[in-house]
């Protein structure tokens, strides 16, 4: 995961504070190559919140929390 976030450009966790997880999610993909699992879209999303709010919600913090709403 931290090398996605290297290849994307972030370097620090404050610099993913305010990104857009979903366009994170397309840009490794078109990086890679191929289709990557959701799970990843999930992980991104929970470490943009974590970098976006100086208080946390623990149960936001776990990233299968983030799944896509149904």
């Amino acid at each position: 995961m931290s090398q996605d976030f290297i290849d994307l450009g972030y370097r620090s966790v404050g610099e993913l504070k305010e990104a857009d997880p979903e366009s994170m999610y397309q840009n490794i993909m078109a990086k890679r190559g191929m289709h990557i699992d959701r799970c990843v879209l999930y992980v991104y999303r929970c470490a943009v919140y974590y970098a976006s709010h100086s208080d946390h919600d623990p149960e936001l913090l776990k990233w299968w929390n983030w799944k896509d709403k149904k």
